[in-house]
Order: structure tokens, then C-alpha cells, then sequence
């Protein structure tokens, strides 16, 4: 093996310990909050959506005005005005088309500038100016334009403003802006030029960050903003402040070295407007202080932040806000959200600052100048003669201007993250607070993901409890905004090609009591024969709502139509009793004539899947009554029941097969007892030396194999070096691709049925396991490769034999477990499309039954059939 191919094993074999030792070990904080939807909506099964597009895209900017039930939409060269009521009802909707000129494209185009998607007039701010106007802002081909519109007609004003102080130029930059008070804030990379600024537009003079010589921002990417009037101290409302939320390279130091990023909350005060002689047009203040979203005891952040949404409450200082944060690495996708008290970020910004020396920063321990630097204008301050910031001490703006950053960070409530995802790209997050029928208030989590999903959760008790997920879209794309409109109890969602509309709750796909019950939706409750939304119900007496445990309220544990069903098959047959399980996080629990099954496995007889019990080689003593259970919240809930007959004599043409089971003798199950908990060895109780010990290993081996690798890396270029200088430059090299390829190893379990699935499927016995072959991707022809491999013989035909009960003898032996709960067949050699969610034994069944034919039982009823 030359040493080229040996530095790129050796690449993948630090890029896997190092992602192992981040997300391989199983530490027990993340378990918690790594929760599963309970219930997966396909797009297909949306109830009560409305849709509205057009030619335009990126309907990203959306103004909600309830009271006047209108939606305003800014995408792509046009406003929208849409009713909410339904904004998908023909004829109801108004548009403005604002598109830039052709001029304006060519010259943004001469610029070096993407004729397709940047050099176009992207509204990036809408809101309300006044009670006859809105306020627009659009990039306008690099060249950023504002103006007015006239509501009433929903026309656009004759004038229009320079908008380079108020709209950036690129339209993925990330900005934020509204107005209060009649005045406008915005925050962004305005040019492409120029370095990130918050900035008060209008009215004038403009107020906005200081540049030198200390940077306030530096590369920060603004994700929102918000007002909290907090003037308890002020009587003429001067202290209320500005909140921006944002992610900027970090000046600290940090003990991660890969991550240059830290997610920030800065603010401002409406009263600001700057400084006499120093800060001129300069903010007298503003104040950051870090955002930290981490795994406690593990360190391990998500410091980029995504998206925040403000819950409001009285007094301001009860407020809170929820962050949806990420990584900045791009090959890991995770997820978190975190939420933080306006109270606990008032405290960062009343402590120590930080100072920068010898460009390191620190703590600073000196003295402090009065009046405190940052400080909003009081009426405490306009005793002591300082009316404004213009009458600010140069000692004080001159410590502003220096110690613009706080010392310490703003950590969330129960000091750790609500939700924290894997394999979850979350883009946006809005938040309604409902109260429930015990009375006590919960807060509603809609948050949109980059794969155009949507989960629907409770946060209860410092947890989340994911109600749903939803498959907004057909086609995958993101989800750019969510809006929340309480009076037509809609939450509204701006992607790039449209806008869609959904009920912020479905309380009718809850079909039984325990299914209401079990999903703890605040706006759902069971009134006796139905799941309703609480707001619809006249009185809320009969209701039952459970929303702390999920589990309390329902008495039968039947719960909806069960149906008995009767299955009489050969002996010897391979035989499916389906049972769907409506939620993600129940599990099923068989019984067999009233006894839980244990010990599922390939020697009992029993396999369990996706879709229910099978039964491998039906025997006699088989005969009797099977009854599935959902478990689930501690309860069981009978959802399928089966009398199953194993026949082993052979029904001869004509003659009918014996009757079932009389219905005497199928009772209703009574459900298993709950198993007791096995108590942990006192090995597995002290776990956490040995995670912490595996950290320092595997943290070693990526040290010596990164020296390595630079090493053999180096050496393998002077090889190549040393051929290309024997072999001259027209010699073609392999390249080898980085695909894997994975591939099923049967079990040996089944004898000779194993083996001839090995031989259909092409695949090598490795002890059973799954197999892990590195995969060729497109390799240059070349004299060093390698012969393709001579077709395999086709294989003999089956014996008829195999064929009973229409079970292919390539059904696949190796199951894994998914999500808790259920379990995944890995199949051999198929290359068909399969659901990314799991694969079941339904599917190779229909698919059999399409190949082959057998010979199927007489009966009375079509449905007391083998499978």
C-alpha cells in the first residue's frame, strides 16, 4: 500500500474518532434532550393548509396586522397584501410588482454580481410608518432603494429614498430592523465594503457603532431584534432599549480552537444620542455580552445562533426569549434551543466589563467611572443634571468606547439547552403562550428546519415534549419565517417559492382518548367522544387534558375500533400479525393466550418489525390468541388482536377449512403487567471516569494520528513527487472516492436459506455483520486498475416449497433498533427507493407476492387468509 492511499485511511480514521469522541459517547445530559416527535405528518396528511405563491420568489419578509386581518409579503420584486383569514382564497390577494430597472441589472451585473439570484430588488424591510403608510426597503439590484406605501391603495409612493444606510446590498447578508416610536433601527453588513453596524436611520442625525480603534462588531451576522420597554425608572420612557441578536467572530480566547465564532446579545437605549464631543453620532450605550447554549459538564457549544423569538410579559424584566443555535462546522448538522430571562441578561450587562490588553482580553478590575458606562438617561440621572447622553462626562464615553464587551455570559435557564437535535438543521422558531385547563401557562414551540419540516412542541417543566413534525413542502426547502396569529389561530410560513398557511393545532387527528391524551397539546382536550380544540367548546367542565404526564384521564384501554381478525395457515409458513403503532414513542408488547411474549429472536420463532409479529415456521403449538399492546407514557393500549390456527394437515381442492376459534374463546386481553426495573451493576453506576478516561484516549490517538497524517502526507507528495519525475506528467493516477458502501451481511442462522441469500445477494459472510466496503466513485481509466469481475452464474430456481405462504426465502435476518422503539430491516441486494424513515416487512411482502405464486388456504372469509 503506498503511502497516498495510506494518509487518506488514516484521514478517515481521525475524522471518525474525533466525531466519535464528539457524538460517539453516549453521555446521559443529551438523552434527555435529544426527544422524538411523537408523530410524523407527511405532506399529504396536512390538515386545514392554504398555499399562495406566484412567479416571484423568496417570500421571506412577512408583516402580520391582526386586528386589520392582513398579511404583508415581501419576496422577490413584489409585496403582497394577503387576508388571513385564508391567503390562498382566489382573488383576495393584492400585489405590488417592484422589480429593478434593466439598467440597474447590468450595472449590477458589471459589479461581478449573480445575474440569477442576486442582481434582482429583494425586499428585506417592511413595516408599519404610520397609520396611512407602510415603509419598504429592497437591495435593488446592489443598489438599495427605500419608499413608501399608500395602504389604502396599496400603491408605492412617487419619491424614493437612498436606502445604503438602511438595506444591505447583498440579499443573504444577514439583517434586522423595525421601527419604534416613529424611529428606525437596522442592523447588517450595509456595503459590501464596510464592516457590521447597528444604526438608528430615522430620524436624523444618524447614531450608529463605533470602528476604531477598539471594533464593536466584528464580521457579525444579524439574526433579529426587539423592544423591551423597561422604563420602570424613567417617566418619560427614555430607557426603554433595543435588543439585537447576532453571531460575530470571538475576541476572547478560547479553549476551542476550531470554534472562531460566539453568538451575541447587544443593546442600546431608545433615549441615545450620542456623546458631545466624544462618540459623536456614536452610541453612549451599547453593550454585548456572550450567548451561551452548551451540554453542561461536557462543554460542548452550539455558538452560532439562528433565529430568537421574544415572549413578552409584565414586568419586561419577566420576558423571555428562545435561540435556536448551531454550529459553525457545515459537515456536522445539529441543533439547540435555548432559552434566557430579559432579567438574567439585565445582570450580564449591571457586572464586570472586559478590557483589551496587548490584544488578549480580560477582566476588568478598575475602578468603575460614575455614572456607570452604558447606562440608559433616568430620572435618577436628570437629578443630578445629565438630561441626555450629550451630557455624559468625557471620563464615562471614554470608558464606553473602550469596554464595550461583558465579562460575564448569559447562560440559559435550567443552565442547559430545552431541545438539542442531531442530524436537525433548525433555521426559525416562534413561540405562543396557552393556557391549559389546569391553569397553568405553557409555551407552544413551532420551529421550522432547513429541510422544510416543522416541529410542533410543549415545553413543560424545563423539558420538551415534540407534539409533532410536519412535512411542510413536496419538494425539500427551507423555512425562511414563522409568524403566529393568535385571533385566526394560524401560524403562517415564508419559504422561497411561497407562503403557507396551517391551524396551530389539529385537535381531529387525535382519534381516541388516549390519543389526545398521550400528545399533551395545550389546545386539544377530550370531551367524551371526540378531541376538540378548547376554544371551541362552550364549557370546559367534561373535558379532559393532561398535559404534565400524558397519561391520566382515559379508563378503557381499548382504545378505538379494534378489530379481531383470524389467520389459518400451514404449519411450517412464515406469518405476519401487523400492528401499527400511531405513535413514534410508544412500544409494542405482544402477548400470546394472555402471557407477554419474551425473548424476541430467530430461535424463539418470533421476530418483531416495524409493522408487527412474525412468525418463522408456524408450528402447532403456535395455535392461540395474540394481542398487540402500544406502551406508552406507562399505559398499555390494546391495538391489534389475532386468533391464529396452524393447520397441519392439507386442504384439498374444494374443501372449505375448518372453522376458526368460536368468539367464546377470543376474550379481550388484558394488558401485561409493567416490568420491574432491573437495578444498574455497580459497574455501569460509576460510568462517567470511564467516558471521561475514553475523552482523554480518543482526544491522544486524533493528536498522534493528526502527526502522523501530516507526516505520511508529506511523504506521500514527495513520492509522487519522485514518480512524476521518473514516469514524466502523462501518467493517469487512480483517484479513489470517498463514498461508502454498505452492505448486509446475512446470518448464518438459516442454513442453506442464508447461504443461497448470500448468493442472490452478491454479498460476504463476515460472521453475520454488517459489512463496511469503501465505494469507487467515478476512478480516471488507468493500466493500475483493476479488471471489472466476471458476471456471477444466475442462481438455480427455488423449490416450490419456499414459496409457502407467499414469504420469500430472502426475507432479511438482521434488524436493527431505531428510535427506541422499533426496528429497521437491513436488506441485502436491493436496489430499489426505500422510505428514509424505515424499511418493512409489508413492502418485501408485496413485493414477493408480485413474483410468485403459491397455493393459498380455503376459507370462509377472504380475510382469515395466510399472508
Amino acid at each position: 500500500m503506498d503511502r497516498g492511499r495510506m494518509g487518506a485511511r488514516l484521514a478517515l480514521l481521525w475524522s471518525w474518532l474525533c466525531i466519535s469522541a464528539l457524538f460517539g459517547l453516549p453521555f446521559t445530559p443529551t438523552l434527555d434532550m435529544d426527544v422524538t416527535p411523537r408523530t410524523t405528518v407527511l405532506f399529504n396528511g396536512l390538515l386545514g393548509s392554504r398555499w399562495f405563491n406566484s412567479s416571484s420568489q423568496n417570500y421571506s419578509t412577512l408583516l402580520l396586522e391582526d386586528q386589520a386581518g392582513v398579511l404583508y409579503v415581501g419576496a422577490r420584486g413584489a409585496i403582497f397584501a394577503l387576508v388571513t383569514r385564508d391567503i390562498g382564497a382566489a382573488g383576495s390577494s393584492r400585489t405590488i410588482n417592484w422589480e429593478a430597472s434593466a439598467g440597474q441589472k447590468l450595472q449590477c451585473l458589471n459589479k461581478g454580481r449573480d445575474n440569477q439570484t442576486e442582481c434582482f430588488n429583494h425586499i428585506r424591510f417592511l413595516q408599519r410608518f404610520n397609520e396611512t403608510h407602510l415603509y419598504v426597503c429592497g437591495t435593488h439590484a446592489f443598489r438599495p432603494m427605500c419608499t413608501y406605501i399608500d395602504v389604502d391603495h396599496f400603491t408605492l409612493s412617487s419619491g424614493f429614498e437612498d436606502g445604503r444606510e438602511k438595506c444591505p446590498y447583498d440579499p443573504t447578508n444577514g439583517y434586522t430592523g423595525l421601527f419604534v416610536d416613529g424611529e428606525m433601527y437596522t442592523a447588517s453588513q450595509y456595503d459590501f465594503r464596510s464592516s457590521p453596524d447597528i444604526r438608528r436611520n430615522y430620524p436624523y442625525p444618524t447614531v450608529k457603532t463605533e470602528e476604531g480603534p477598539i471594533r464593536w462588531l466584528l464580521e457579525a451576522n444579524f439574526v433579529g431584534s426587539a423592544l423591551v420597554r423597561d422604563s420602570v425608572n424613567s417617566s418619560v420612557g427614555d430607557d426603554d432599549k433595543i435588543y439585537f441578536f447576532f453571531t460575530e467572530r470571538s475576541q476572547e480566547q478560547s479553549p476551542f480552537f476550531s470554534q472562531t465564532r460566539v453568538a451575541r446579545v447587544a443593546r442600546v437605549c431608545k433615549g441615545d444620542w450620542g456623546g458631545l464631543r466624544t462618540l459623536q453620532k456614536k452610541w453612549t450605550s451599547f453593550l454585548k455580552a456572550r450567548l451561551v447554549c452548551s451540554i453542561p459538564d461536557y462543554e460542548f457549544h452550539l455558538n452560532v445562533l439562528r433565529s430568537v423569538f421574544l415572549v413578552e410579559a409584565q414586568p419586561a424584566q419577566s420576558s423571555i426569549f428562545y435561540g435556536v443555535f448551531g454550529l459553525e462546522w457545515t459537515n456536522v448538522k445539529t441543533s439547540a434551543i435555548c432559552r434566557y430571562s430579559v432579567e438574567d441578561v439585565q445582570k450580564t450587562f449591571d457586572g464586570p466589563f472586559m478590557e483589551s490588553q496587548e490584544s488578549k482580553w480580560i477582566e476588568y478590575t478598575g475602578k468603575v467611572p460614575e455614572p456607570r458606562p452604558g447606562s440608559c438617561i433616568t430620572d435618577a440621572f436628570r437629578a443630578r443634571g445629565i438630561n441626555s447622553s450629550r451630557d455624559l462626562p468625557d471620563e464615562v464615553l471614554n470608558f464606553a468606547r473602550r469596554h464595550p464587551l461583558m465579562s460575564r455570559h448569559v447562560r440559559p435557564q435550567e443552565e442547559r439547552p430545552l431541545l438539542f437535535k442531531r442530524n436537525v438543521g433548525y433555521t426559525q422558531i416562534a413561540v405562543r403562550r396557552v393556557t391549559a385547563l389546569d391553569g397553568r401557562p405553557y409555551h407552544v414551540l413551532f420551529i421550522g428546519t432547513d429541510e422544510g419540516w416543522l416541529h410542533r412542541a410543549v415545553e413543560v417543566g424545563g423539558r420538551v415534549h415534540i407534539i409533532e413534525e410536519l412535512q411542510l413542502f413536496e419538494k425539500t426547502q427551507p423555512v425562511d419565517r414563522l409568524v403566529i396569529s393568535p385571533l385566526q389561530r394560524s401560524i403562517y410560513i415564508g419559504s422561497p417559492t411561497g407562503v403557507l398557511q396551517l391551524p396551530l393545532s389539529t385537535c381531529s387527528r387525535y382519534t381516541s382518548c388516549f390519543d389526545c391524551i398521550f400528545a399533551r397539546d395545550p389546545f386539544c382536550a377530550w370531551n367524551g367522544s371526540a378531541c376538540a380544540d378548547i376554544e371551541s367548546q362552550p364549557g370546559r367542565s367534561g373535558l379532559i387534558q393532561d398535559i404534565l404526564k400524558g397519561n391520566r384521564g382515559c379508563k378503557n384501554t381499548k382504545d378505538g375500533p379494534t378489530v379481531f381478525r383470524v389467520r389459518s395457515v400451514m404449519a411450517g409458513d412464515d406469518v405476519l400479525l401487523q400492528c401499527e403503532l400511531r405513535s413514534n414513542l410508544a412500544a409494542p408488547r405482544w402477548t400470546f393466550n394472555g402471557r407477554e411474549l419474551q425473548g424476541y429472536g430467530l430461535d424463539s420463532g418470533f421476530r418483531v418489525g416495524t409493522d408487527g409479529l412474525l412468525l418463522i415456521g408456524a408450528r402447532a403449538e403456535q395455535s392461540g390468541h395474540y394481542a398487540c399492546f402500544a406502551v406508552e407514557n406507562g399505559v398499555h393500549v390494546l391495538a391489534a388482536n389475532y386468533t391464529v390456527r396452524v393447520r397441519t394437515e392439507t386442504v384439498q381442492p374444494g374443501e372449505s377449512a375448518p372453522p376458526p376459534f368460536p368468539a367464546t374463546e377470543r376474550p379481550l386481553p388484558s394488558p401485561p403487567a409493567p416490568l420491574e426495573p432491573v437495578p444498574l451493576p455497580q459497574t455501569f453506576r460509576n460510568m462517567e471516569t470511564v467516558y471521561i478516561s475514553l475523552v482523554a484516549i480518543l482526544g491522544g490517538l486524533c493528536l498522534v494520528l493528526s502527526v502522523v497524517l501530516l507526516y505520511m502526507s508529506f511523504s506521500a507528495r514527495t513520492a509522487r513527487r519522485g514518480k512524476r519525475g521518473q514516469q514524466g506528467p502523462g501518467r493517469n493516477e487512480r483517484k479513489r472516492s470517498s463514498h461508502m458502501e454498505l452492505k448486509t451481511i446475512s446470518s448464518r442462522c438459516n442454513g442453506e436459506r442464508a447461504e443461497r441469500d448470500e448468493r442472490m445477494a452478491g454479498a460476504t459472510t463476515v460472521d453475520g455483520l454488517l459489512q463496511i466496503v469503501p465505494g469507487e466513485g467515478q476512478a480516471s481509466p488507468s493500466k493500475d486498475s483493476l479488471p471489472p469481475a466476471p458476471p456471477l452464474p444466475a442462481p438455480p430456481p427455488l423449490p416450490s416449497s419456499e414459496y409457502a405462504n407467499g414469504l420469500s426465502a430472502t426475507l432479511p435476518s438482521v434488524l436493527r433498533k431505531m428510535n427506541g422503539n422499533s426496528y429497521v430491516l437491513l436488506r441485502q441486494a436491493d436496489s430499489d427507493t426505500t422510505s428514509p424513515l424505515y424499511h418493512s416487512f409489508t413492502e418485501e411482502l408485496n413485493r414477493i407476492l408480485e413474483k410468485r405464486k403459491h397455493t393459498q388456504l380455503v376459507t370462509s372469509q377472504p380475510d382469515e387468509s395466510s399472508v
